[in-house]
C-alpha cells in the first residue's frame, strides 16, 4: 500500500455535470482494456535449488509497528510485511495484481450457492496448524468475523468492509471445510480473510485490542516472531518449526527501521542486505557498477566503492500520484474551473518527468481504480480529455474569470486572494520557511533563492545534468477497506516565470494554493510540482506555494481540507469496489453538521458514482463487476477532482547475491523462497522459484 508523502499510518487500504452520452465508457471491444503491467516484478529468481539455506536476510523498513494487528488504525507498511510472513492469508496477489489462492493454506475456495444467499465454501490445506499445534478452522474464521463485523464497538477496529455482509459461519462437512453465508450479495469476498488472526487473538475484545499489539504469541507462517526490539528498532523473524510448506530458506529475516537518507550509509557500511532507495542513491550505485577505472565523481570517500556490492533491482509499486483538487469551496467548487486545471495539465509530460530517467516506462495512469494489467484497469481518461490550453482558457472565461480583469487593494495586497476558504498563507508556521510563493509574482533572484545552494550554478552550467527524482513515501490508515492507504510525496517545487496578467473575477484574482510537505526526499515532488504550476501559469492560473511540515500535512491540510491542489498518492487495490469506495464516496452531512468525507478529500463526489460501486459490490458476475467498475471510473474522471498522472516507481538496492527478492511490483513476495544464491550459482530472469 513506502509513502508518497507524509502520514502516520499505512494502509491499508464528485458532481459531474457531463451527460451520461459524453463519458467515454470502455470495456465494449473485444480487446481486453486491462493491457498488461508496464513492468514485471524485478527480484533475481532463481529455484529453490540454487538457494542456500540459511543465514539473515537483514530488510530496510520504514517502521517498527506501533501494533502487529493489521485491523487496528495505527497498523502500517511494516504491519503488513509482518502479516505476510508469519500468518495465514486465503488469496495472495499475482503479477498483475489479481487474487489467487494460496495453496499453503486452502485447496480451493469458491461460491457454491448463489440463492436463496451467496454462499463460500473454503477447503483447507489438510496440514495448516497454528504454531501451538491446533488446526486452522472455522473458529478462528468465526472468531475473525466476529471481531470485524462492526456490531461490538468494544473491538476497537478501524475497518470491516466485507465483514459486515458475513450472516454466518460454520464448519462444513469435516474440519477442513469452513462455509461462509453473507447476508448480502459480496462480490470481494476474496479479499477477507487476508489475513487471517488465532482466534486467541479475535476471541475478546482485550486480546484483539492488546494482546497483538506488540507480540504475536501464534502464528502460522513460514517464519515466526523472535523478537521486537524497539530500542535498536528492528524485528526477528525466524523460521517457523511447524510450518507444513516448502521450509524457509533463511535462518532468519530481520525488518531494520532504518530512514531513507541513512540507507546509504547502512548499505555501504554492510548492515543491509535490501532496501527501498530513492533515485539519487540508485544513480549512485548505478555508477559505482561501472567497471575500476571509470571515472565519477561519486566513487571516492563517500562510500560509493562499497555500493559496488549492490544492484538496482526496479519496477512500479501498485500505487499512483495523482493531483487532488479540492471542490468544497473557492474557484474549485466550479467544475468548470476544475476541469480548464485539467485541460492544463500535459500528463505525459509530467509522467516522463518522472519515469524516464529511471528507465521505466513514461505511461500516465489512465484509471482511479486500478493499474495497467490488473483486470478492472481502461484508459477513461477521455472522459475529461487531453491537455488542451485554448479549451481550459474557454471554460475560465465560462466561469466568469477574466484575463485582465480590475483586481481591488486588497486582493492585491494577498489579504483574500480568490483559494482555499480565502485563507492568508501562513509564513514559516509549519515548514520551517517563509512559508508561500506565489507564480507569477517573481523575478530571475526570487526564483535563484528558492534553489539548493549551488543549485542555480550548477544548472547554469550542466542544464543537461538537471536530475530527476520522486519523493520519499508514508502512509495513512484507511479504516473502510483492505488496501494500504493514502500516502502522499513529499517536497517542494520551485517558482516559475511571471503570467502576463492574472485572470480575476469579482475583484479577486484566481490564486490557488499548492499546499507541499517539506522534508528529504522531496526531489520529484519538486519537479511535478513546479511543472504542474507551468503549466497552469499558461493559462493564467496563479499558484501560490504553501510548504508545512510533513507531520502536519495529511493531517492538518489535506484532511481537514486546507488546500486548493495538493499531491498524493493512492494505492491501487485488487479490490476496488470494496477499498476505493471511500475513497470517492459523496461527502454526507454528518449528525453534529460536520461533513463526513470518509477518504474523499477532495470533498467531490456523486450519487450515481455512489450507486456504481454498490452496484460492481454486489454483483458476483466478475465481467460485469468490472464494467461497473470501469463506468464508474468514467463519471470520476468527469468530475475532474482527482487527476491521475503516474505510477509510483518502485527501485530497491539488493546485495547481488540476494534472490527471489527486490522490486516486487504486484506481486505478493514469496518470503519462504527468498535467500542468497548458491557459490557459483546463477540467478535466471526466467526462474520460477517454486521447485
Amino acid at each position: 500500500m513506502s509513502h508518497d508523502g507524509v502520514g502516520q499510518r499505512a494502509v491499508m487500504r464528485s458532481v459531474a455535470f457531463l451527460s451520461a452520452g459524453a463519458l467515454a465508457l470502455t470495456g465494449c471491444s473485444s480487446k481486453d482494456p486491462a493491457g498488461k503491467p508496464l513492468a514485471g516484478q524485478d527480484i533475481a529468481p532463481a529455484v529453490r535449488a540454487q538457494v542456500a539455506d540459511g543465514g539473515t536476510l537483514r530488510w530496510a523498513v520504514d517502521s517498527v509497528p506501533e501494533t502487529l494487528n493489521t485491523f487496528q488504525a495505527d497498523a502500517d507498511a511494516t504491519t503488513s510485511r509482518v502479516a505476510q510472513a508469519v500468518l495465514p492469508s486465503m488469496f495472495r496477489l499475482d503479477g498483475k495484481g489479481s487474487p489467487e489462492i494460496n495453496p499453503g493454506y486452502l485447496e480451493s475456495a469458491k461460491v457454491v450457492d448463489t440463492e436463496p444467499k451467496q454462499v463460500v465454501l473454503y477447503k483447507l490445506n489438510q496440514q495448516a496448524v497454528w504454531s501451538n499445534g491446533r488446526e486452522i478452522g472455522a473458529a478462528d474464521f468465526a472468531a475473525q468475523w466476529r471481531a470485524l463485523s462492526g456490531k461490538d464497538s468494544s473491538y476497537w477496529t478501524a475497518r470491516n468492509a466485507g465483514y459486515d455482509r458475513i450472516q454466518r459461519i460454520q464448519r462444513g462437512a469435516n474440519d477442513l471445510e469452513v462455509k461462509v453465508t453473507f447476508a448480502r450479495p459480496y462480490a470481494d469476498w476474496r479479499s477477507l480473510f487476508t489475513p487471517l488472526y488465532p482466534k486467541e487473538v479475535m476471541g475478546t475484545p482485550d486480546s484483539f485490542n492488546d494482546g497483538a499489539r506488540r507480540k504475536l504469541k501464534v502464528t502460522a507462517g513460514p517464519f515466526m516472531v523472535k523478537k521486537i526490539d524497539r530500542k535498536a528498532d528492528r524485528i526477528t523473524l525466524t523460521r517457523n518449526p511447524r510450518w507444513w510448506g516448502r521450509p524457509a530458506k533463511l535462518s532468519q529475516l530481520e525488518l531494520r527501521a532504518v530512514p531513507r537518507d541513512e540507507r546509504a550509509d547502512e548499505l555501504a557500511e554492510g548492515k543491509l542486505d535490501l532496501a527501498e532507495i530513492e533515485p539519487d542513491l540508485a544513480h549512485r550505485i548505478v555508477l559505482a557498477a561501472r567497471p575500476q577505472g571509470t571515472s565519477t565523481p561519486l566513487q571516492g570517500p563517500d562510500g560509493s566503492q562499497a555500493l559496488r556490492r549492490f544492484e538496482v533491482r526496479k519496477s512500479f509499486e501498485p500505487a499512483y500520484t495523482q493531483l487532488a483538487l479540492n471542490g468544497a469551496d473557492g474557484p474549485l467548487a466550479d467544475e468548470r474551473v476544475r476541469r480548464a486545471v485539467a485541460r492544463a495539465l500535459d500528463r505525459e509530460e509530467l509522467a516522463k518527468a518522472v519515469l524516464k530517467p529511471l528507465g521505466l516506462p513514461a505511461v500516465p495512469v489512465g484509471s482511479h481504480l486500478a493499474l495497467a494489467g490488473q483486470p478492472a484497469y481502461a484508459d477513461n481518461s477521455d472522459a475529461l480529455g487531453g491537455q488542451d490550453t485554448k479549451e481550459a482558457q474557454a471554460l475560465l472565461a465560462d466561469a466568469g474569470w477574466v484575463r485582465g480583469g480590475p483586481v481591488t487593494d486588497q486582493a492585491e495586497k494577498g489579504e483574500k486572494a480568490a483559494g482555499s476558504k480565502g485563507k492568508k498563507s501562513e509564513d514559516a508556521s509549519q515548514g520551517g520557511d517563509d512559508g508561500t510563493y506565489i507564480v507569477g509574482e517573481d523575478n530571475k533572484a526570487r526564483a535563484a533563492d528558492h534553489k539548493a545552494p549551488g543549485e542555480a550554478d550548477r544548472e547554469k552550467k550542466h542544464p543537461e545534468k538537471r536530475k530527476e527524482h520522486f519523493a520519499q513515501d508514508g502512509r495513512q490508515q484507511l479504516k473502510q477497506g483492505g488496501a494500504p492507504g493514502a500516502y502522499a510525496p513529499m517536497g517542494t517545487a520551485a517558482p516559475a516565470a511571471a503570467p502576463a496578467g492574472p485572470l480575476a473575477k469579482n475583484g479577486k484574482p484566481l490564486t490557488l494554493t499548492f499546499v507541499l510537505p517539506t522534508g528529504d526526499g522531496s526531489e520529484t515532488l519538486r519537479t511535478v510540482a513546479d511543472r504542474i504550476r507551468r503549466m497552469l501559469d499558461r493559462v493564467g492560473i496563479r499558484t501560490k506555494l504553501k510548504k508545512v511540515s510533513d507531520d502536519s500535512y495529511f493531517k492538518d491540510h489535506i484532511a481537514s481540507g486546507e488546500y486548493d491542489l495538493a499531491l498524493y498518492s493512492w494505492p491501487s487495490s485488487a479490490f476496488p469496489a470494496t477499498d476505493a469506495r471511500p475513497i470517492y464516496a459523496k461527502p454526507v452531512p454528518a449528525a453534529d453538521g460536520s461533513l463526513n468525507v470518509e477518504q474523499n478529500y477532495t470533498r467531490v463526489g456523486t450519487d450515481q458514482v455512489d450507486q456504481l460501486f454498490d452496484q460492481a459490490l454486489s454483483t458476483l458476475n466478475e465481467s460485469e463487476s468490472r464494467s461497473l467498475i470501469r463506468k464508474a471510473d468514467s463519471r470520476i474522471w468527469a468530475t475532474a477532482a482527482s487527476i491521475p498522472l503516474y505510477q509510483r516507481p518502485q527501485l530497491t538496492a539488493a546485495k547481488k547475491n540476494v534472490v527471489n527478492g527486490g522490486a516486487f511490483g504486484f506481486q505478493t513476495p514469496m518470503y519462504e523462497d527468498m535467500g542468497f544464491l548458491k557459490k557459483g550459482a546463477k540467478a535466471s530472469a526466467s526462474a520460477k522459484p517454486r521447485s
